[in-house]
């Protein structure tokens, strides 16, 4: 489960920036797992999740976890549709946000794939 501290120093960014954390629970909601919890347990998880994107870090280390694998399993519990879809790998936030673009049908991937775009190993290369 998360954290009870929370998100360290994301609340007034949260406020400014409503429309993109709203886009983003959406974005959870979709995906989640129905038998994962109640439905309050899953909007709880999908607001923080989408509150600790708009943090400066790794999205695991503004959700305060020891690594991106304790992401990954809170992903792999409560959103299995995305992670589905991370087939890839691709760093979670990143990952988040482009899932958002390509709802919009906004594609703005310097390369056509992300095989031969030069900032790959910076959406999927390793956390420290």
């Amino acid at each position: 489960m998360l954290h009870a501290r929370g998100v360290a120093g994301v609340n007034t960014v949260a406020m400014a920036r409503a429309d993109e954390v709203t886009d983003l629970v959406a974005l959870l909601l979709d995906h989640a797992d129905a038998k994962a919890g109640t439905r309050e347990e899953i909007e709880t998880v999908a607001e923080r999740v989408a509150v600790a994107c708009l943090g400066d870090n790794h999205l695991w280390q503004d959700l305060r976890f020891a690594s991106r694998a304790e992401l990954s399993a809170l992903m792999t519990r409560w959103f299995p549709a995305l992670v589905a879809k991370n087939h890839a790998d691709m760093k979670w936030k990143k990952f988040l946000y482009k899932q958002l673009c390509e709802r919009e049908e906004l594609f703005i991937c310097k390369a056509p794939s992300c095989a031969v775009c030069v900032d790959r190993p910076i959406c999927f290369g390793p956390e420290n």
